[in-house]
């Protein structure tokens, strides 16, 4: 059974609702878990894990910033268990909201992207991409730096998340910063005053709009980009030449978890071979296990990618971008 909190009372979830009621499930089955994941990846990898262990899965999902919210005020009251989805730099700048676990696979994962003091563990690598409108935008004037991006003929015309419904458009800032060598309060208003103050509420937004072309480019993931490209949309992907991150998403015991054990065998699931194979074979993404054939484009140059400054750069960042989008309160 799956709990969908997000959905509202759609008939679906009124149904599961009443199976539950009908049928109580012992505490040692129930796992809770808070993602930020759209539902075409969590839900078949829920669906997969509670066929495989017998755990009965409550879910919450929405944005990353959203989560990691409801997160706090859930681990003070013991009703959390994991926290799934969502740039490992969110993580590391919350890391007395989480405990430590270290799964049995930590050996054959990525390196590059593991926490020594085991608060987090990785599920799959994501590059950083540009799109643009490919009937809109010639390949002769596509922005093929970050840096292009700051010309004045994109200026309000690239399609960018607001940072308060986004992990990515967080990582994005980020990897402009070090790129740059920028600091915070200097790229911030520099990079919003490049956008005219025009953010979307979410970065699913952000295809379709540049598709539609109501934005000419577009800042996303390589596996959205990758996907809506199969889907038939009007736009075309391209790595940036002056480098990108590929920082992953993560996953974490959360602190006064109720099932810690089971939230221990999640972990164990979301970086096991099969489920690794499956996220790379099925949603456009990029594996962090080493025993895995990983994609290797030619065009990718991955900077090195700080994670711990961004995440100590992660309160600054958002205090900044409150105060110009007006969500000071918020």
């Amino acid at each position: 059974m799956l709990l969908l909190s997000s959905c509202g009372n759609s008939p679906r979830q009124l149904a599961i609702e009443e199976i539950s009621a009908r049928y109580s499930v012992p505490e040692e089955k129930r796992l809770i878990v808070y993602t930020s994941h759209k539902e075409e990846v969590y839900l078949p990898i829920i669906r997969e894990f509670e066929d495989r262990t017998g755990i009965w899965v409550e879910l919450h999902a929405g944005g990353t910033a959203e989560m990691i919210s409801q997160v706090k005020e859930a681990s003070e009251n013991g009703a959390c268990d994991i926290m799934f989805g969502g740039g490992i730099e969110s993580y590391e700048a919350q890391k007395d909201l989480f405990m430590p676990y270290e799964t049995g696979d930590k050996p054959i994962l990525d390196e590059n992207y593991l926490d020594a003091d085991n608060y987090w563990t990785p599920f799959t690598e994501l590059p950083i991409v540009f799109v643009y409108n490919k009937k809109l935008v010639s390949y002769s004037e596509v922005p093929r730096s970050w840096e292009q991006l700051f010309d004045t003929k994109w200026k309000g015309k690239i399609a960018f998340a607001d940072l308060a419904m986004s992990g990515t458009s967080y990582t994005i800032i980020s990897t402009m910063e070090q790129l740059f060598n920028e600091e915070p309060e200097s790229l911030v208003p520099r990079f919003y005053e490049q956008l005219e103050g025009k953010v979307l509420g979410s970065s699913g937004d952000i295809i379709p709009q540049v598709s539609d072309g109501k934005f000419l480019v577009g800042i996303t993931l390589e596996e959205t980009a990758k996907k809506a490209i199969d889907q038939g949309y009007d736009i075309t992907m391209i790595y940036p030449e002056d480098g990108t991150s590929a920082v992953p998403d993560g996953c974490a015991v959360v602190r006064n978890a109720p099932h810690s054990y089971n939230a221990g065998k999640f972990i164990d699931f979301v970086v096991s071979h099969d489920t690794q194979q499956f996220a790379c074979d099925n949603f456009y993404r990029r594996s962090v296990r080493t025993d895995l054939n990983r994609s290797t484009d030619s065009g990718l140059k991955q900077i090195s990618f700080d994670i711990r400054k961004s995440a100590q750069e992660e309160m600054e960042v958002f205090s900044l971008w409150n105060a110009m989008t007006g969500q000071e309160g918020e």
